[in-house]
């Protein structure tokens, strides 16, 4: 998209998103509330379907301008983490999805109609090692019968469909502990009590969950892409998460580095405003610095991605960047606004809660470390 567009999206964005004030998020925050009305907003607006090809019904554009969206909500204080996940399940649907899948799903996501929020990998006794996922779905003749537990399941109440990662081969009988894994599409209207959700409490607004599934029977057209390949299959999504998550830090940082730096030019200490010193400026000025060079991976990660890049190197580093630059954002804003950060009516404390959470999630930022030790450096992965 040329950069003129490009401009013109992020104005359109930054304009719905910013029609939802700052009291809305607190409320939503408070009552630990999904914030509906603006998911409602994004999807009839098209913007959570700019992925969809145009013959599904979407936008038919690439993760460049969805990036562009989650970067543009996150820096007007508003949080995509109610509904980023339609985004990068496409990954995995679009390049692995059959095309009776694709058409049967694709075209009500769309149109709003139906909403794929939730992507179900992590297990309670895996945690980073998806290898070790015991979630199993035992072939019958009609399909699957799928049986486990995952955790940090987010968005389950808020979904119709679920992205699925299950065991088809025990780990003690597979060449590589990445074989025997299958991605399956789970249609949660027709699973009653065969998945069960258990909310955990957390110190950010991010509905998140254990999920409980007791013999879960799905059809054999459930399989997305090739049976004993999920692994592989599912780094289609986990890679565009990396880059879209990478955005809504740098949207994070941003606001920020915006709100910091109002802040610090119009609060008068000492005769001056505060800004004028060092010990605040050059903090943020450091912050901003940090921020621009997370964006330009990110955008690059994001290129090598709607170019078909498989790996996941820069994807994993744009999150990494992005993430601590953040939080480095969010530390220097409290900082500058001193005791008024605490205060909930001004959103800082609110903010800070929500970008500590990348640091860690959904991948922790020292097994990103690893990986680059490890696969870019040749060093030790221990």
């Amino acid at each position: 998209m040329p950069e003129t567009d490009l401009q013109d999206l992020r104005a359109g964005v930054r304009d719905l998103a910013s029609s939802f004030p700052a009291e809305y998020w607190r409320r939503c925050d408070a009552a630990r509330e999904y914030p509906e009305e603006f998911v409602r907003a994004l999807t009839e607006a098209g913007w959570l379907s700019v992925l969809i090809p145009e013959e599904y019904g979407g936008g038919g554009l690439g993760l460049v301008e969805a990036s562009v969206i989650m970067e543009e909500i996150n820096s007007t204080g508003a949080s995509t983490s109610a509904c980023h996940a339609q985004m990068y399940t496409m990954g995995a649907v679009l390049r692995h999805g059959s095309e009776a899948q694709k058409r049967t799903y694709l075209p009500d996501i769309a149109a709003g109609k139906l909403r794929l929020q939730a992507f179900a990998i992590t297990e309670p006794d895996a945690g980073s090692d998806t290898t070790r996922i015991t979630t199993f779905a035992r072939r019958t003749p009609e399909g699957y019968v799928v049986n486990g537990r995952k955790m940090w399941i987010s968005r389950v109440q808020h979904s119709d469909l679920m992205l699925l990662l299950a065991r088809t081969t025990p780990r003690e009988e597979v060449a590589k502990r990445t074989d025997g894994l299958s991605l399956f599409l789970v249609d949660l209207r027709e699973a009653g009590s065969s998945v069960r959700a258990e909310p955990i409490d957390t110190m950010v607004n991010h509905e998140t969950n254990a999920v409980f599934i007791d013999d879960l029977e799905l059809s054999a057209d459930a399989l997305v892409g090739e049976e004993g390949q999920g692994f592989r299959h599912v780094l289609s999504g986990m890679n565009a998460e990396r880059i879209l998550l990478a955005s809504e830090s740098i949207g994070d940082a941003r606001w920020f580095l915006d709100t910091a730096s109002a802040y610090a030019r119009d609060r008068v200490v000492f005769g001056k405003p505060i800004g004028d010193n060092q010990g605040v400026s050059f903090p943020l000025a450091r912050a901003w610095a940090d921020m621009r060079a997370a964006s330009l991976v990110r955008d690059r990660a994001a290129e090598l991605f709607d170019g078909g890049e498989t790996g996941g190197t820069d994807a994993n580093v744009a999150k990494l960047l992005a993430s601590e630059a953040a939080w480095a954002a969010g530390n220097a804003a409290m900082t500058t606004l001193g005791g008024y950060g605490m205060a909930a009516e001004y959103d800082v404390e609110r903010k800070f809660r929500e970008s500590r959470l990348y640091l860690v999630a959904p991948v922790s930022n020292n097994l990103i470390l690893q990986h680059v030790a490890g696969h870019v450096l040749g060093l030790g992965r221990g």
